[in-house]
């Protein structure tokens, strides 16, 4: 479980094919504290550390994941948004997240707003949002501002335009969403 609450930006330092399989290996700050098998999520999805070496750890995305993520985009020296899981004894900053990634979304408006910027999203799915909700975008834990059928808004502060990957988000870049979860329980138990 996680909070969407950004620990820091990671960098692909490598990636290797394996099969269907991809494996990336992160250069990160907090790699002396992970160990294998911890998990680890990367843009809102969650991957487990393979393997450790210095300031770099692998994990290996599957089809299934690169299929319903952004990962599949990624090169070497893209910046990715870390979070470690989270400890049951801390504060819940952010909102229960799960990283599972629910589906992706294209960028389709960037507005400076003299002190944050506001960025809206288009997206295919039956998920909903609404407005004052929560959001994972990228794994970063956000209120929507504005929600239409498969399309919502939300804005970012100078803090997290500057400690997040949003600062190189451009119009026509793909985004991993997770909704949130509570919102989740009661679509499907609504549609029954």
């Amino acid at each position: 479980m996680f909070t969407g609450i950004i620990e820091q930006l990671g960098v692909v330092k490598h990636i290797k094919k394996e099969k269907e399989n991809i494996e990336f290996t992160i250069g990160a700050l907090f790699v002396s504290e992970l160990k294998i098998d911890q998990s680890v999520a990367h843009n809102g999805c969650c991957l487990t550390v393979v393997s450790l070496n210095d300031n770099e750890y692998t994990v290996t995305a599957i089809k299934e994941t690169l299929e319903k993520t952004n990962l599949g985009t990624w090169k070497v020296g893209t910046k990715v948004n870390l979070e470690r899981c989270m400890q049951m004894n801390g504060r819940l900053d952010g909102h229960i997240v799960q990283g599972h990634v629910d589906t992706k979304a294209a960028c389709i408006q960037i507005e400076d707003q003299q002190g944050s910027w506001k960025y809206t999203f288009n997206y295919v799915g039956g998920n909903v949002t609404v407005e004052k909700g929560s959001i994972t975008v990228n794994g970063t834990s956000l209120t929507v501002v504005d929600s239409k059928d498969n399309q919502f808004s939300v804005c970012i502060i100078p803090y997290t335009y500057d400690h997040t990957n949003f600062h190189q988000l451009e119009i026509g870049d793909t985004v991993n969403l997770e909704f949130d979860i509570i919102g989740k329980y009661v679509a499907k138990l609504m549609g029954r």
